[in-house]
């Protein structure tokens, strides 16, 4: 049966994604030196950007009305990157105020596709595509598969002059990941060390 959904609302019952560890290679890591496309039409090069930089990955938005792929919402983490999205909207300018330089969404989706949900969603920052993965394959961040598409588990990076800082994952619920990224932000942890 095709289930029609709407992408803002979390369901009650969503899995919780366990720790498995698939990130705790991150931090300190120096980022790859690869240009991905984004929604605004520029190619950025993370590993080569000043100041503080943060990062939400996600496996990929939906769009109102089409249906999700089946189980969708059985896969732990898998469902809610349109709240995510929203909530890293609604926080734009609390994060900006707490230094963060650069905001970007990064999933595996196509620009195109991601270009109606930036225009849908009202982003104010632009989402990155990693379309063929050779950024995540590159940083060796974890994934999963469903219906023949290889998507990224959803996180944040807090990035300092092109080497992660502070790692989020995993993330749930999501759309509370925006705050768990200020709230650490405001901390002295997520004050930046002189000199970066």
């Amino acid at each position: 049966m095709t289930v029609l959904h709407d992408p803002t609302i979390l369901p009650p019952d969503l899995p919780a994604p366990p720790d498995d560890g698939a990130a705790r290679h991150l931090p300190g890591t120096p980022l790859p030196d690869r240009a991905l496309m984004a929604t605004d039409g520029t190619s950025v090069n993370l590993s080569k950007l000043k100041g503080r930089t943060v990062v939400y990955i996600y496996p990929r938005t939906g769009r109102p009305g089409q249906a999700l792929p089946e189980g969708w919402d059985a896969i732990p983490g898998a469902r809610g990157c349109t709240p995510q999205s929203c909530a890293f909207r609604d926080h734009f300018a609390e994060l900006k105020a707490l230094g963060v330089e650069h905001l970007f969404g990064l999933s595996t989706q196509d620009t195109d596709y991601q270009r109606e949900a930036v225009a849908r969603l009202h982003l104010p920052f632009p989402i990155l595509s990693d379309e063929n993965l050779a950024f995540a394959r590159a940083l060796n961040l974890p994934t999963f598969e469903v219906a023949g598409m290889t998507l990224l588990k959803r996180m944040a990076l807090v990035i300092d002059n092109g080497a992660v800082m502070q790692v989020f994952y995993p993330v749930f619920p999501p759309d509370k990941c925006a705050e768990t990224v200020r709230d650490w932000l405001r901390s002295p942890d997520g004050r930046p060390a002189r000199g970066r």
